[in-house]
């Protein structure tokens, strides 16, 4: 996120991200209270160059950066963590190989 972009979009990410762990019940979670209200608090005003507005933008913006990275490394860790055995087809397959078969069919191949 070293991109600038505008409060509302970091916003709306947020927001994203909050539903996909909260589900349809995102609005009642305590999360979305705090993150409404400090936007709310640090909307733009008339002053040309405000810091805390900057700061808070950023803290917005690192915030949404956690969210996404959290929900990644879940998606991948409950992709790619062990289920206990592993045949050497899936684990072959899992990492884009195929095994060799034997030639001619002497019958004990799958």
């Amino acid at each position: 996120m070293a991109t600038l972009s505008s409060p509302l979009r970091v916003c709306r990410g947020i927001i994203k991200e909050l539903r996909a762990v909260h589900g349809q019940q995102y609005r009642q979670s305590l999360a979305y209270s705090y993150v409404m209200s400090q936007f709310r608090k640090n909307a733009v005003t008339g002053e040309r160059y405000c810091r805390a507005q900057q700061e808070a933008l950023h803290a917005s913006q690192t915030y949404l950066c956690l969210l996404a990275s959290t929900r990644n490394h879940q998606l991948l860790h409950d992709l790619y963590h062990g289920k206990g055995e592993r045949s050497q087809e899936e684990a072959a397959a899992l990492v884009g190989l195929r095994l060799p078969t034997q030639p001619g069919g002497k019958g004990w191949e799958k």
